[in-house]
């Protein structure tokens, strides 16, 4: 299955909304530039703008993207319905699935703060990086169940 990466995000900061870059590079530890770059499970979040629409028609206001301080945001999967150990192989990278949702930092997180909620916790995911590269928007990853 084909899922379109329709943006990519980083921020320096743990917990704060990312901002939307033309590309990025990706190397064992996460993308370079964010803050979650490092030797653990969680080093690229993903949230599919299937999610965001929804979450939209919640809120009643539009969601831009990096809001849910998402690294990579997509199109043409349901990224919650993913199991552990699936990948997303594009050209370049190789991203293994790590982890479905999070705990939410609740009231205190200053994206729950400025967005009122998150869909993180439920429908987000994170991957570790198996190969690095290149991202971009409109860029193409093969999804692959393990």
């Amino acid at each position: 299955m084909k899922v379109e990466i329709v943006s990519v995000n980083i921020s320096r900061k743990k917990g704060v909304i990312k901002t939307p870059v033309t590309e990025a590079v990706v190397n064992s530890e996460g993308i370079v530039g964010d803050a979650h770059l490092g030797e653990w499970h969680r080093q690229i979040s993903m949230l599919g703008e299937e999610s965001i629409l929804r979450f939209e028609n919640q809120l009643g206001r539009k969601i831009t993207f990096g809001e849910f301080a998402e690294n990579i945001t997509t199109r043409g999967l349901e990224l919650k319905n993913c199991e552990i150990g699936d990948r997303f192989v594009g050209e370049e990278i190789i991203l293994e699935v790590t982890q479905i949702g999070k705990k939410c930092h609740g009231h205190g997180c200053a994206i729950f703060q400025q967005v009122g909620n998150c869909v993180m916790p439920v429908e987000g995911i994170f991957c570790k990086v198996i190969r690095g590269g290149i991202i971009r928007p409109n860029q193409i990853l093969e999804y692959r169940k393990k």
